[in-house]
């Protein structure tokens, strides 16, 4: 009882009191919410919303199955426990949970407020339990860190989605707020934030810890960066310097695409231990969360940021500026999936790529790699989908296996429409100009048509076009990468480069190991690739079947911690992997010693034409 003594204080403070007040009506006054994060119970957050009077008599409040950029439904809701309804006179009224995330209140112009508790996401994560992807998920840890990851804490009445909202957070003594959102400091220990609706509400996520955030300037836009480290092994002030120098060079590429005045970086690092276990990113029109394991070197760290935030920060042109309607009018619990996941993920993971080789941060070579790296990887997915078919069905099998491929073939897809596109202008007009073009069409409230964005690009450019469109991403055919290659004097050729021990790199290219679609916790080793000197030296082959790791048995949670661990490991690193090969459990043993792998490359061709070479120049450099 004792525990639970501040909630319920809290709890009948944010429902009672009524009775006697004027009672403004939903719609024409803001939902209030109220989070008081001093006071967690059972690693649970109370929640209050108000929102106003309603006059009819059945109302329905939801949280999010899905929200835009997540690709997957997660049933938010699943995280709500104990919701409860209220009347003016504080006396409860009978709430229905019609399923995960709706519950229908009968007496809805009795409701004065509800109430419920959240859990978190990221102690279920090594449980096994099937839980969000980490970058969109929830952690409540009293004291010390809160990621609110804002559509797992508020929900929305049926009929207000676009009703402004106020948001209240009682603060903890020394935890430090980082948001996009307005908000306004209290005399008490809060901070009351205040959106425009409900989607700037869950735009916005909030991370608060025992680290005040650093900011920085590019151009006009504020930068600030929040860092979580649980041990202590990371600031804010030392993961700066990089992240300023990558996104000065982004603006340079940019220019004139211009889509906020504030941007905030959110980095949570990961203890591996009952954390969070999803590691990469969730992009937001003015700030993004990335959540990384806190045991990677800080070289590599360094690296997975450049690459991971220039992936969120480059959404600003798309999808969070230049979308769709499917997008504008996101239906939160039931969505309808845009056909143009080619250009959202696809342009955006193509921009973190083009933007370094053309401001000078990574080599040609190291260019061609990661292009080499997408091919590769793309070859784990069906190569003959139509691009726009996936897309509209991802949310469903089979297509929602095939969703990693956006960040793959969407990647090549942009690579060989900006090829053809500055071969057919003569090297002035590529897909960097077409973004900005769709940009002075397009804004965050001015959406496209879904079916007639190849038709406008078309038009914006060239008839020759509509042929690629309709052959390589709405049509099937796959493409023929050494062609493309070509017209930009390129051809394949091989090297041996130093490698991860399970992955090529943090960046995720060419992992060496996989998960089965259909038995998530069998691992095995991929076939058709070649292995680096690590896994050749052990014995591995490709499609063994990971069984233990050094006594560890393996299954999707522990591989995600044995790829943490293996981060440390050093070439005496002693290792026991035991696999199954055709039915029988094989030992292998061996030190990591300072792997490599041969891959393909891509080299210069010596005799490519003068115009060949003019192409490549305008790739390369813009």
């Amino acid at each position: 009882m004792i525990n639970r003594l501040p909630i319920l204080l809290f709890s009948l403070l944010i429902i009672g009191c009524g009775a006697t007040r004027n009672l403004p009506t939903a719609g024409e006054t803001p939902v209030a919410v109220s989070m008081d994060l001093t006071s967690v119970s059972n690693d649970r957050v109370l929640v209050a919303v108000d929102p106003g009077a309603f006059t009819v008599g059945e109302v329905r409040f939801y949280i999010p199955k899905t929200v835009p950029g997540t690709y997957s439904e997660d049933n938010y809701g699943r995280y709500v426990e104990d919701l409860a309804a209220y009347n003016y006179k504080g006396e409860p009224i009978p709430v229905i949970r019609e399923d995960d995330n709706t519950w229908r209140i009968g007496l809805g112009a009795e409701l004065d407020r509800i109430t419920y508790y959240v859990n978190d996401s990221y102690d279920v994560e090594s449980s096994g339990e099937e839980a969000p992807f980490s970058p969109a998920g929830t952690n409540i840890l009293a004291g010390k860190n809160f990621m609110l990851n804002l559509h797992g804490f508020v929900g929305y009445f049926e009929g207000l989605k676009e009703q402004a909202y106020t948001l209240q957070l009682r603060i903890p003594e020394g935890l430090y707020p980082a948001t996009s959102l307005e908000g306004v400091a209290g005399a008490d220990g809060t901070m009351t934030y205040t959106a425009a609706r409900y989607f700037e509400v869950i735009d916005n996520p909030i991370q608060l810890s025992g680290e005040a955030p650093v900011s920085f300037q590019v151009g006009d836009i504020t930068v600030n960066i929040s860092v979580y480290s649980p041990n202590g092994g990371y600031t804010a002030s030392a993961i700066q310097p990089a992240m300023e120098r990558m996104m000065q060079a982004q603006k340079a590429f940019l220019g004139d695409i211009d889509g906020t005045r504030e941007y905030n970086i959110l980095l949570y690092l990961s203890t591996l231990d009952q954390d969070a276990q999803g590691f990469g990113a969730l992009e937001h029109h003015t700030s993004t969360v990335v959540v990384l394991p806190e045991q990677i070197p800080a070289p590599q760290l360094e690296e997975a940021m450049v690459d991971v935030v220039s992936h969120e920060f480059f959404h600003i042109v798309t999808p969070l500026n230049v979308h769709s309607e499917e997008i504008q009018y996101f239906d939160y619990n039931a969505p309808k999936m845009s056909q143009h996941l080619w250009m959202y993920e696809g342009t955006t993971e193509y921009f973190a790529n083009l933007f370094q080789i053309r401001q000078g941060l990574i080599s040609e070579e190291e260019f061609y790699q990661r292009i080499v790296a997408k091919i590769q990887n793309s070859g784990n997915y069906n190569d003959a989908l139509s691009f726009t078919e996936m897309s509209r069905n991802v949310l469903e099998e089979p297509y929602a296996g095939e969703y990693p491929n956006v960040y793959e073939k969407g990647t090549l897809i942009n690579m060989a429409l900006d090829l053809r596109l500055l071969e057919l202008s003569g090297g002035t007009y590529g897909v960097l100009q077409l973004m900005k073009d769709l940009s002075a069409k397009y804004d965050e409230d001015t959406p496209f048509k879904d079916d007639a964005l190849f038709d406008e690009i078309v038009a914006m450019t060239y008839p020759k076009i509509r042929e690629y469109f309709d052959t390589h991403v709405i049509g099937d055919t796959p493409i023929d990468y050494a062609a493309v290659l070509q017209s930009a004097g390129l051809n394949f050729g091989e090297q041996e480069v130093e490698s991860g021990i399970f992955l090529k790199d943090m960046q995720g290219h060419m992992p060496y190991i996989d998960v089965d679609p259909g038995d998530n916790d069998i691992i095995y080793i991929r076939r058709g690739i070649p292995l680096n000197s690590f896994l050749t030296g052990l014995g591995a082959q490709g499609g063994d079947v990971l069984k233990s790791i050094n006594g560890t048995e393996v299954d999707l949670n522990a591989i995600r911690m044995i790829i943490g661990q293996s981060l440390g490991w050093g070439p005496d690193t002693e290792v026991e992997m035991v696999v199954e090969r055709d039915g029988e459990e094989i030992t292998l043993e061996g030190k990591v010693g300072n792997p490599t792998v041969k891959e393909v490359k891509i080299i210069a061709d010596p005799d490519a034409s003068e115009a060949a070479v003019r192409l490549r120049e305008a790739w390369l450099k813009g």
